[in-house]
């Protein structure tokens, strides 16, 4: 496999998550990319273009989990052609003082060695709960 083979690239990308290298993170997008989140939650929508995604989307998350307390771990990754389905294990402390433990799936699409879609899979109601507590319809 090469650098830019699809799976390769998002097996890359997780890494640098698990890893909190932000130069790989920022270098796995492409500039237009988009990553779905489905559901009604604050970070519910498509977020469009590299730095809102890794600036607003993933970086949002910082104020809200305990420095140093996140765990990724990657369990597998499927993928045919410009296509990878990866699934992992996202755990951590919240600022609320409850524990964030989710299994999430991203179905990510490659093109010339850069993510340019992604939509994300998890537990929304464990994600609202944990992390958006005082968000309607949260329990």
């Amino acid at each position: 496999m090469n650098a830019t083979d699809p799976r390769t690239v998002v097996v890359r990308y997780v890494e640098a998550v698990r890893d909190g290298d932000a130069d790989i993170i920022r270098d796995s997008f492409a500039e237009d990319a988009t990553w779905h989140y489905p559901g009604d939650l604050p970070i519910s929508k498509v977020w469009r273009g590299r730095d809102a995604i890794i600036n607003d989307f993933l970086g949002g998350m910082g104020p809200i989990l305990v420095p140093g307390t996140m765990k990724i771990e990657l369990i597998s990754t499927i993928a045919e052609g410009d296509r990878v389905v990866a699934e992992w294990t996202s755990k951590a402390r919240t600022v609320y003082g409850g524990a964030y433990d989710n299994r999430c799936i991203g179905i990510y699409t490659v093109r010339n060695g850069k993510i340019t879609s992604v939509v994300e899979y998890a537990d929304t109601r464990h994600v609202a709960a944990a992390l958006f507590p005082d968000h309607a319809g949260s329990e």
